[in-house]
């Protein structure tokens, strides 16, 4: 009797936890939001009282790094999980007639893998990785449910006359609509605020967007669901509806207006500095109302929610004043740049009785580790394939040191052709790799053979380079045929010669070299 009973009692227990619920995902993106410009981690201008209590609520990162420099490589990483190094997008590539270049089919997405895990996916917000019906649209890549924004450039109006619902384009009343990329009217007077009222539309889009998110949220709060929620904000242009903007006027920041005199940037506004910092706080109040929405359903013990920033502050400073609100503090550069101020970027988790409140961690942490922790948070029974770069950031997050990460690695084919690595306390980063009239070193103009070394190198493995000749994708190819070791040493070179090369390694001495290896050696000594 007692066998069985403790038998039925196993029988009884495995089946709960087998059909416990797994928890919600929630991720919110915002977009150029840079590493000082949230209340919690010292902005003092800008109003985030809802950010600020989810860092309160949950832990803060301060050496977390977006994916790259800029918007669509960046979420590329994140919805991938390979570091810039391996990932298919390298940079903002457009494609008419809407979008940017698209992510293969081949690829296996965040979506993908939670779908598969009994997932409700959907995406809310800027896509920017594959134009409607390409590979990379949304509804291909794992998501069930997509509003909003498909192409960046159509993103760059928060009044346009229309959005993307799923496979269909929905109509907003904004007739005309409002463009991205604008002049004040010939003849108008850049000192009178009533020459900018032409840039003021009725259907805010970034609304509408939060709107669906709430419905998403409504629709699939009895099972597990991944909301994607890349914001607009606060990415230019400056547009902000009159009720946000208000409290900000009343502080008189002595605000010139931006008037796109010089012939570049986005749609003019009479008082930038207002208009940014209202943004951020309309943002923020999105975020609030997701949060009070998990609340009152009842779901917020069950949901991970996760915030984080694409790059860093816009480097467009008649447009926003990062000096004015200390955007990235300390650091140095801003976006499009590898150094810090370019892609380090906020980063705050919550899930209750999981994660300590309150808590701060200096954990090295990029975009690639979302889809491993992920994996590992909700307890996913399918593996992982191994095309992830990511590192499991689960022990940080439950408050036990992850140890040293071996490596966090950057590289960006704009901007002249930049790299960047993290090793430890130290990095080491390279620019200006393209640009030929003011780099005089082969090495660092043939980025791709920079990158055969740098992959030899990660991956502790002797790489084999097949020459090709052209240009791709912003990297240029000289028809080079390489041999390199796993210290990034060119073994053998054939340039450009007609033939066959041959390079000898010697198996022996790969072993060994793999433990003298400072990260691994590192490990090894840890464990």
């Amino acid at each position: 009797m007692n066998i069985y009973l403790s038998l039925l009692y196993f029988l009884i227990l495995t089946c709960s936890i087998g059909f416990a619920r797994k928890p919600n995902i929630i991720f919110i993106l915002a977009d150029d939001l840079g590493y000082r410009e949230l209340g919690s981690y010292g902005q003092k201008k800008i109003k985030t009282p809802f950010l600020d209590i989810l860092a309160e609520e949950g832990m803060s990162f301060t050496r977390n790094y977006s994916g790259n420099a800029v918007c669509a490589p960046s979420r590329c990483v994140l919805m991938t999980g390979k570091h810039p190094g391996h990932a298919f997008i390298r940079n903002n590539g457009e494609l008419k007639p809407e979008g940017q270049r698209p992510i293969p089919l081949s690829e296996i997405t965040l979506a993908e893998i939670l779908k598969k895990e009994g997932y409700i996916t959907g995406v809310f917000g800027k896509w920017g990785l594959g134009g409607p019906g390409t590979e990379g649209d949304p509804m291909n890549q794992g998501f069930d449910r997509f509003f909003g924004y498909n192409c960046q450039r159509h993103a760059h109006s928060y009044y346009p006359d229309y959005l993307w619902s799923d496979r269909d384009r929905v109509p907003l009343q904004n007739n005309p609509p409002v463009p991205g990329h604008a002049s004040l009217a010939e003849g108008a007077d850049p000192q009178d605020p009533k020459s900018y009222e032409i840039f003021k539309g009725e259907d805010y889009a970034s609304d509408r967007i939060n709107e669906q998110a709430l419905e998403f949220i409504i629709k699939n709060k009895n099972k597990p669901f991944f909301l994607y929620y890349p914001t607009l904000i606060p990415h230019v242009a400056l547009h902000v509806p009159d009720e946000e903007l208000k409290p900000y006027l009343k502080l008189k920041w002595n605000d010139p207006p931006f008037t796109r005199s010089q012939g570049y940037g986005y749609t003019p506004h009479f008082t930038p500095r207002a208009a940014y910092a209202a943004m951020i706080t309309r943002m923020d109040r999105y975020v609030g109302r997701v949060i009070n929405l998990i609340k009152e359903t009842g779901l917020t013990d069950d949901t991970i929610v996760i915030f984080s920033s694409d790059n860093g502050t816009t480097h467009l400073k008649l447009e926003v004043d990062y000096d004015f609100f200390d955007s990235v503090g300390k650091l140095r550069g801003l976006k499009g740049s590898l150094y810090e101020g370019g892609i380090r970027v906020p980063l705050i988790v919550k899930w209750p009785g999981k994660i300590k409140a309150g808590s701060v961690s200096d954990q090295l942490t990029g975009f690639e580790d979302w889809i491993v922790t992920i994996h590992h948070l909700i307890g996913a029974e399918s593996p992982l394939t191994a095309q992830q770069d990511g590192y499991n950031l689960t022990p940080s997050l439950f408050g036990d040191s992850n140890g040293s990460r071996p490596f966090l690695y950057r590289e960006f084919s704009g901007y002249g052709g930049q790299q960047a690595v993290w090793l430890g306390k130290w990095k080491g980063i390279r620019q200006k790799m393209l640009r030929k009239g003011q780099n005089h070193d082969p090495l660092k103009i043939e980025l791709w053979v920079t990158l055969l070394r740098a992959r030899a190198i990660e991956n502790q493995a002797f790489v084999i380079g097949v020459n090709r000749v052209g240009d791709d994708q912003g990297l240029e190819y000289g028809g080079r045929t390489m041999v390199i070791t796993p210290k990034g040493e060119i073994l053998t070179d054939g340039e450009r010669m007609e033939g066959v090369i041959e390079a000898e390694i010697k198996s022996s001495s790969v072993k060994q070299w793999r433990k003298e290896f400072p990260a691994i050696k590192e490990i090894l000594e840890a464990n």
